[in-house]
């Protein structure tokens, strides 16, 4: 009687100890995310604000301004090729997406399932590749658009974008493929399927997720980007957003960056309203490419 008595007195006290323990948590993981948040809303918000400040200094925002005004928004397109620049970074990048989308699930299929010569080496050579950094081959690159006639030419940017995702997306994808059974394919082919309807009716809706979390990649890519862009493109008809706003703040003349910050938040409506309809099908493709690659 007494150990029962002992235990059943311990039980509580235990209870509310673990009950306590949890609280302590939950409020130490809280205050963390809360932190977070913070630091991550501070610059959006700042730069929002930014960009209905009257005037052309930025510094001068504060978070209870005494008038705000969309004035710099309506000189973007009225004053400035805004349109256009985004009109032709659209361009690149949705046909980046496709092109390179196509290339390296190809690719990743390819070396996932087939055995050819020189596919160890093609694997170890896209792995190295990744080790160094993209503008290491900007000299080699503008020399080659240059003797395709490819300079200040959107195709020839979206190449080159293209030709450089194929190393890390396809060692993603065909780690996805490895994961996938075999006996799917096995059983396609029992039944008459060609490699190709295997790989159109039966491999691509299994990777939804992998391949929204390529394709979304592959349009951010190109959208931000200003390195390559500046390097091929020169022509006004063809500057990208990139370039465009950054002539906006670059120079003693230029120093427009409330006009700068307006562009930069129209800039990330398109890349906040992607992630928000395509969240459900990129958490699952990042997770896969963990769990299977």
């Amino acid at each position: 009687m007494t150990n029962t008595n002992n235990g059943y007195r311990q039980r509580p006290k235990t209870t509310l100890a673990y009950s306590v323990k949890q609280h302590v948590l939950l409020t130490v993981i809280y205050i963390v995310l809360g932190i977070t948040a913070v630091v991550v809303l501070y610059p959006i918000l700042w730069i929002v604000l930014g960009s209905m400040n009257p005037g052309d200094s930025i510094s001068a925002t504060s978070y209870l301004p005494e008038r705000l005004t969309l004035s710099h928004y309506t000189y973007l397109f009225t004053e400035k090729d805004y349109l256009l620049w985004y009109k032709n970074t659209l361009f690149i990048a949705v046909m980046n997406m496709i092109l390179s989308t196509v290339l390296v699930v190809t690719s990743a299929y390819a070396f996932s399932r087939f055995r050819f010569p020189g596919r160890r080496q093609g694997l170890m050579a896209m792995l190295v590749l990744q080790m160094f950094p993209s503008f290491m081959g900007m000299i080699a690159i503008y020399i080659l658009l240059l003797q395709m006639n490819l300079l200040d030419n959107h195709w020839g940017l979206i190449l080159v974008y293209a030709g450089g995702s194929i190393p890390f997306g396809a060692w993603i994808v065909k780690g996805y493929f490895d994961g996938l059974p075999r006996s799917l394919e096995e059983a396609a082919k029992i039944d008459g399927a060609s490699s190709t309807t295997i790989f159109i009716k039966v491999m691509l809706p299994l990777s939804v997720p992998m391949l929204t979390f390529i394709a979304v990649s592959n349009f951010i890519g190109p959208w931000m980007d200003f390195i390559f862009a500046r390097l091929v493109l020169r022509s006004d008809e063809n500057k990208t957003l990139a370039i465009g706003l950054f002539e906006m703040v670059s120079g003693r003349e230029n120093n427009e960056f409330t006009t700068f910050a307006a562009g930069a938040v129209l800039v990330a409506i398109p890349i906040t309203l992607l992630f928000m309809m395509l969240q459900k099908y990129i958490i699952e493709g990042l997770k896969a490419g963990a769990n299977k690659g």
